[in-house]
């Protein structure tokens, strides 16, 4: 392992949430060229199921994970409760707000046809949604996205990563049916 890899791994070994590029660059004082190339040693260097940890690149930057064969090891330890120990209707929900964002709690329950609040507070709790301001219609409700924690516990680097409808195993008629919700509530909050 190259010198820049290793400082590399100790920063991110210290981080507490996947740090971009550009940053460890900036930590580094190094190019961004230089940090991919490192990042590239430290992703071979984790590849495999000889480490507890894995390198994993999410939510926009990298950072190291634990092995999912040591997970529940980790939970004992620490005393954490699971953060993706979700209801159906939580699941629901965040599924709504993933494809929809940023959308607002009546956009949520018109989708799911029932009051959302508590799913949306519970989501919120959770870290895997947050506030991302207010809409621009009357009484001006706060509009939901999907935040950091979403996307490195679905292993996503972005949002626009989310598969699309047409690979879950819904009939045509469902996925018709979510489409043109989706596009009736995209098309209300354009007018």
């Amino acid at each position: 392992m190259n010198a820049l890899a290793r400082r590399l791994e100790a920063l991110l070994f210290i981080s507490s949430r996947p740090v971009p590029s550009a940053e460890l660059a900036a930590a580094c004082r190094c190019l961004e060229l230089e940090v991919a190339e490192a990042l590239q040693v430290l992703r071979d260097e984790y590849a495999g199921e000889h480490h507890g940890i894995v390198f994993a690149e999410v939510a926009g930057g990298a950072t190291f994970t634990v092995a999912d064969d040591c997970a529940e090891d980790v939970r004992r330890l620490t005393g954490a409760e699971r953060p993706d120990d979700l209801t159906p209707a939580l699941l629901e929900t965040l599924a709504v707000v993933a494809y929809l964002q940023p959308v607002t709690r009546a956009d949520v329950a018109e989708v799911r046809g029932v009051s959302s609040e508590w799913a949306l507070t519970s989501l919120e709790e959770r870290g895997l949604v947050e506030q991302r301001g207010r809409a621009d219609t009357p009484g001006a409700p706060i509009l939901y996205a999907t935040g950091e924690r979403f996307l490195k516990l679905f292993g996503l680097r972005a949002a626009d990563e989310l598969p699309p409808l047409e690979e879950f195993s819904l009939a045509a008629a469902e996925v018709e049916e979510i489409r043109s919700r989706l596009l009736a509530n995209a098309e209300r909050r354009r007018a």
